[in-house]
């Protein structure tokens, strides 16, 4: 699967990823699954707009979710898309340091 539909699909989890609650709520579930209520507290998102962005997720194919008497439980998919999120983050971390370092040299040559 390497068309038109590939791409689309891979889009679609990049755009579901560039939000910094969805990143958030990722971050929460990466050691195993949670309730709303559970998300909630960890994030302090309002449990509306927090049902949005799991909504979201799990129409995407990022989570996945399971009743439980009256608590609905969400986890990711696959541990694959933390090891993203964690490379990405490497990625972040890098350039940054990179930045600053060239500011870093940027202000020397100028106070030379």
């Amino acid at each position: 699967m390497r068309g038109k539909d590939y791409y689309k699909l891979h889009s679609v989890i990049c755009k579901t990823l560039a939000n910094p609650k969805r990143l958030e709520i990722m971050n929460c579930l990466r050691e195993g699954e949670l309730t709303v209520s559970q998300l909630v507290e960890k994030t302090g998102i309002s449990q509306a707009n927090l049902s949005q962005h799991l909504g979201m997720m799990r129409t995407s194919g990022i989570l996945r979710s399971r009743r439980e008497g009256i608590h609905i439980f969400y986890k990711l998919t696959t541990a694959k898309i933390v090891q993203a999120f964690d490379l990405i983050s490497e990625v972040m971390r890098d350039t940054l340091s990179d930045q600053s370092r060239t500011l870093d040299e940027s202000e020397s040559e100028e106070n030379s």
